[in-house]
């Protein structure tokens, strides 16, 4: 594990993204593994100064070569003075006995560019490491005429594969309530449904690694509000305390510091692009779509920048049903900007929408881009599913399961594929087989691996497979009894073996558990008939064709709000085969 660095060219584009990532990897690499002599003064200085926070950290060039004499400020508000100290022989600088607060770092020495970094909160007797990277002015020349630079985001690219010129134009929307499926109804809401699936990846953020070590959000939250207090015309204490606020979902109450903040430095497109997002999160969205396309006039925005206001404005968009324009905007970002994020949101907008070869083409050359996103690749399957490519849909979420055999939604996505019953496939048992091996207390991981083996039963009287399925499905709904279509699955179990008192008594406590489940009401109704309960048989039936009749209206009713894309396509392709 090697030490945290930050470029002098870096420090100045970072943006809210790479702001949070900096944050979150300064907290994470605290107490990483140093060369020894640092290490051990490190630990010195930390047994020094008990009763206080120290800070202690490296400076190296672009090399790895540790850098000596370097002057290091730490200042812990603007406007005061800060404690100066530099860098020993072996590019060591430390700061002992400080107090509680929010500081900023900074190294300079001639022949070399700046590195800064910050704010960030120091703890009350936190011991913290922060390395830094200062390459030299040449360096710095050609780092900024367009060389790939050191420590850029793993998941950024400089350009494009393609997407200047996709191979669809999307021309128009059209109701899409009259529309049909390919398939059953069944398969047809299926494909529905994992699009939905699909669309909320895209509102996933990754978890941050917090530390003992490091100050919890409310301690966090706690100090910027003193700062506020004490120096309400404090740009730095305003925009991080609205960040917090932001991240902690209460946009609304976030906005009063943004908007402070942006009156306080106009000039800073971090802060402002900050607040316009904060607008939209607080649904207020003419506020962000003029403060998004005012910030878009302003001159000399990198396209960095473009795509990412873009992208803002798709989420606008979108939410006020203007799908037409959103999918528009999704395609200006990523044709901006390409990093993962805007090809995945273009093509999840196009998924969502109906246009599975638009999506195909999208996601394809997405995975191609960032061939470890397993998002991806579960957009990409699910586009090839909801253009009936079931064996192609099949290869690439099993393909997803492999990135990171750890995660549940590739099982999951694969679990829901198999369950409408339109794709089965080898791969797609071994991994459902391997999401019960890994994860034996998960619920849906037993039921999904049961269904599986259901599916794979040569015959009704196989006692061995009915055996190992009787055992998931009892764990599955045992680890989770709400799980109405456990009991379900139990119930076709048993009455396949004419056990019809166990299955009766299976529907039932599907029913209980999911009310709404029509087909378990159906098979009740059958039974019943069966032993002669007909009265029984009746009321199942009325309810099966109540629920059945609200499902349908509630299909149509969705379908008609979320429309479909009309598109065409510049030569032909295959929803079958990717374009190359």
């Amino acid at each position: 594990m090697g030490c945290f660095r930050v470029s002098a060219q870096q420090s100045g584009f970072l943006g809210t993204r790479g702001l949070r990532f900096v944050l979150a990897v300064v907290g994470l690499f605290a107490f990483v593994l140093a060369p020894e002599q640092a290490q051990a003064q490190f630990e010195k200085a930390s047994q020094d100064a008990t009763a206080s926070a120290t800070l202690l950290g490296s400076v190296r060039d672009s090399s790895g070569h540790p850098v000596a004499d370097v002057t290091v400020y730490l200042q812990v508000n603007i406007g005061a003075e800060p404690l100066i100290t530099r860098t020993d022989s072996s590019g060591i600088y430390r700061f002992l006995a400080l107090r509680e607060g929010v500081y900023s770092l900074r190294a300079e020495k001639e022949e070399y560019g700046k590195a800064t970094l910050g704010p960030w909160v120091l703890g009350q007797k936190q011991a913290k490491r922060i390395d830094l990277t200062l390459p030299s002015l040449n360096a710095s020349a050609q780092e900024s005429s367009g060389s790939p630079t050191q420590g850029k985001d793993a998941g950024q690219i400089a350009k494009p594969e393609f997407f200047d010129e996709p191979e669809f134009i999307v021309a128009g929307v059209t109701d899409s309530t009259n529309l049909g499926g390919h398939g059953s109804n069944t398969v047809a809401r299926n494909k529905e449904a994992l699009a939905k699936e699909t669309v909320s990846l895209s509102r996933e953020v990754p978890a941050r690694p917090q530390l003992a070590s490091s100050p919890p959000a409310a301690a966090r939250e706690k100090l910027w509000r003193a700062l506020v207090e004490r120096e309400p015309g404090n740009f730095t204490a305003n925009r991080q305390l609205g960040k917090m606020l932001v991240a902690d979902g209460k946009a609304g109450e976030a906005l009063p510091y943004l908007e402070r903040a942006s009156r306080l430095n106009s000039g800073d497109y971090e802060s402002a692009y900050e607040l316009a997002r904060a607008y939209a999160d607080a649904n207020k969205y003419e506020n962000a779509r003029t403060a998004a396309q005012a910030l878009l006039t302003a001159p000399d925005k990198s396209a960095q920048h473009k795509g990412q206001l873009h992208h803002l404005l798709a989420d606008v968009e979108e939410q006020q049903g203007n799908s037409l324009e959103a999918v528009r905007e999704y395609q200006r970002a990523a044709e901006l900007d390409p990093n993962e994020v805007h090809l995945f949101d273009w093509g999840a907008e196009l998924l969502m929408h109906r246009a599975a070869e638009p999506a195909i083409e999208v996601f394809h050359k997405g995975n191609r881009q960032f061939p470890r996103s397993a998002r991806m690749l579960l957009g990409l399957g699910v586009a090839f599913y909801a253009g009936g490519s079931y064996d192609q849909a099949a290869q690439r979420l099993c393909e997803a399961a492999d990135l990171n055999p750890d995660d549940p939604n590739p099982y999951l996505f694969i679990g829901k594929m198999q369950s409408a019953g339109a794709a089965q496939s080898d791969c797609m048992a071994a991994r459902l087989e391997r999401f019960a091996r890994r994860q034996p207390e998960n619920a849906l991981a037993n039921y999904y691996y049961a269904l599986s083996l259901s599916k794979q039963r040569k015959s009704p009287d196989e006692a061995q497979t009915f055996t190992q399925v009787d055992s998931l499905l009892e764990k599955a709904v045992r680890l989770d009894p709400k799980l109405g279509a456990g009991y379900l699955q139990l119930g076709i179990l048993y009455s396949d073996q004419h056990d019809f008192p166990r299955a009766i008594a299976a529907y039932q406590k599907a029913i209980t558990a999911s009310p709404w489940l029509e087909e378990a009401h159906y098979r009740l109704a059958q039974l019943y008939r069966r032993t002669g309960e007909q009265s029984k048989a009746q009321l199942e039936l009325q309810q099966y064709e109540q629920l059945s009749k609200k499902t349908e209206e509630e299909t149509k009713r969705q379908r008609h709000e979320i429309q479909q894309f009309v598109y065409t396509l510049r030569k032909p392709t295959s929803a079958a085969q990717p374009p190359e």
